[in-house]
């Protein structure tokens, strides 16, 4: 069985950025929480913190995090039908595509956390990688492109968001001359907002039948005003 104590000085030194300040948070010296995170480390018999360069949790340290944020969710489920139980702030985290942090996302959820008592990690992430990292343990919880949930997850249907190919209009002139045809999608450069991003190779694949050649990969967020070179994109 884990000590959840043990998990609470992990969740505390990751979340304050040092020692001292999750010994401040937890109520502890700093050296008791060293010894808690040392506790968990010959408990699993690997390392939870990698402390250079700087501090940040292993691949298992990341798994026992999500771990502890999935318990503590269902504590806060149990506090809606016990009210006596203690109030407290649960933290999340949470795999997001870069489009929906940049356009509905705030304004949705911003109230929502506000009520709930939530704090959120969010890990930008592509939607169609998100459900890896949740599958993976690296976040409990995702926006993603796909319908079927992890096992013990649940899949809830958000909504929709809808994507165009844009160009600037002297993009357009210089590369579709003779109007849009599939010829010239396939020698036209395009952006993609990562290396997971494959909007515009699907979308080829449909009005062309051929991937995206050339590509410019520019890791911003859809609607930026400036983007690297001519070039068309999904937005």
């Amino acid at each position: 069985m884990l000590d959840y104590k043990l998990l609470q000085a992990l969740a505390a030194v990751i979340e304050n950025g040092g020692f001292e300040r999750a010994g401040e948070i937890l109520g502890l010296t700093q050296s008791a929480v060293s010894q808690r995170i040392k506790s968990l480390e010959v408990r699993l018999g690997q390392p939870v913190l990698v402390r250079h360069p700087e501090l940040q949790a292993t691949p298992a340290g990341n798994k026992l995090l999500n771990h502890f944020q999935q318990v503590q969710l269902l504590e806060r489920d149990l506090r809606k039908t016990i009210p006596a139980l203690a109030e407290d702030t649960t933290r999340l985290r949470i795999a997001i595509n870069a489009d929906s942090l940049a356009t509905w996302w705030a304004a949705v959820v911003g109230e929502f956390c506000s009520r709930e008592g939530l704090l959120l990690d969010l890990v930008i992430e592509d939607q169609d990688v998100g459900l890896k990292r949740m599958r993976d343990g690296d976040v409990a919880a995702c926006l993603c492109s796909s319908s079927q949930p992890i096992a013990g997850g649940r899949c809830v249907a958000l909504g929709e968001m809808t994507y165009m190919p844009l160009a600037t209009p002297q993009y357009v002139r210089q590369f579709f001359p003779d109007g849009i045809t599939p010829e010239a999608f396939a020698t036209s450069p395009a952006i993609v907002f990562g290396p997971n991003d494959q909007l515009q190779h699907r979308f080829m694949l449909v009005v062309a039948t051929t991937a995206v050649s050339p590509t410019t990969c520019a890791p911003l967020l859809r609607g930026s005003s400036s983007l690297p070179g001519p070039a068309w994109a999904m937005a």
